[in-house]
């Protein structure tokens, strides 16, 4: 009988390790520095983070009083180590972690000041971010912030934002819809427009283009369809593809009219990209959860579901080479 458990362990555990390579097959320690172009995950979580204000439900229970580190809001860091440079995608509300992780990946003599923002909309978990360079806390000097036009506007006419552009904290860098931002020979954005709730600004993706390798970053959109673009073409055009992943299903959110927060649902992509190939099906990263969704969780059935359907998550510290 001691035989028979032991092998069933024995089981459990390499299918375990497996599942877990599957998932994390580019993670980086954190103490390591990057040479050469990379990204990193610096968060993966809905703009207001996990555990939620005032969240009551099973998802939260416990995470109040022991808090899961690895739970950070939606972030990418994109550091050019040749260059000696790096750059955040979103100003989230925390940014102060996420800077000192970004600054970990690089020289000693680096810090945590990045050398440019590239922003994606006006939603809270997207920009808030930006206070903390203000004169309360950083008190930045000049720190460019990559915005389309109608953010632009919102943020050099609203406060407290607007103090930040007069006192300098922050050079807002005005971009347009597939017109590319050149940060070197070998580094290029293009930023691009999608369908989402554009309150206070548009809402855009991006490609970063790197020296060997394509990424595409759409962290929020609405229903696939709704797009004038076919995500299946665009992501065969990159070699990584992080993707709005905020609600599993329509089951998780039972207490709101889901017609009012249309994002695409992990199983409707999953669907959507099951004849792609098993290449272009590794390509992509489901990103941006909501503190409801079972896939933040890796030992979920939901997680096991995404995994074993060829697809990944992208979890913190996670490392792409570009």
């Amino acid at each position: 009988m001691k035989l028979y458990q032991a092998k069933l362990l024995l089981i459990f555990l390499s299918s375990s390790i497996v599942a877990q390579e599957k998932e994390s097959n580019n993670i980086h320690l954190e103490s390591e520095k990057i040479n050469g172009t990379s990204l990193v995950i610096l968060g993966n979580v809905q703009d207001a983070g996990s555990p939620q204000i005032a969240c009551t439900k099973e998802c939260c229970m416990g995470l109040f009083e022991s808090p899961d580190e690895n739970r950070k809001v939606v972030s990418l860091g994109l550091i050019d180590a040749d260059q000696h440079k790096k750059y955040l995608f979103e100003a989230t509300p925390d940014i102060t972690a996420q800077l000192q992780v970004l600054k970990n990946y690089t020289s000693e003599t680096s810090t945590e000041v990045p050398d440019g923002i590239f922003l994606t909309h006006a939603h809270i978990g997207h920009y808030t971010g930006l206070m903390y360079f203000g004169k309360e806390a950083m008190n930045a000097s000049q720190i460019p912030v990559f915005v389309m036009p109608r953010m632009k506007t919102y943020l050099e006419n609203n406060g407290p934002w607007s103090q930040l552009v007069s006192n300098k904290n922050i050079l807002i860098q005005e971009m347009a819809h597939k017109n590319e931002v050149v940060l070197s020979e070998k580094l290029k954005i293009i930023p691009f427009l999608v369908p989402h709730r554009d309150e206070y600004s548009e809402t855009i993706g991006y490609k970063i283009v790197g020296p060997e390798k394509k990424a595409l970053f759409i962290p929020d959109i609405d229903k696939w369809q709704k797009w004038d673009r076919d995500i299946i073409q665009e992501i065969a055009n990159v070699d990584y593809a992080f993707l709005d992943a905020t609600f599993f299903d329509a089951a998780e959110v039972n207490n709101r009219d889901i017609s009012e927060i249309p994002h695409p649902f992990i199983i409707e992509s999953m669907e959507l990209f099951s004849g792609l190939t098993s290449e272009e099906k590794n390509k992509i990263y489901f990103i941006h959860f909501n503190h409801t969704n079972p896939a933040l969780n890796p030992k979920s059935s939901q997680t096991n579901i995404i995994l074993k359907n060829g697809f990944h998550i992208a979890r913190i510290n996670d490392v792409f080479n570009l």
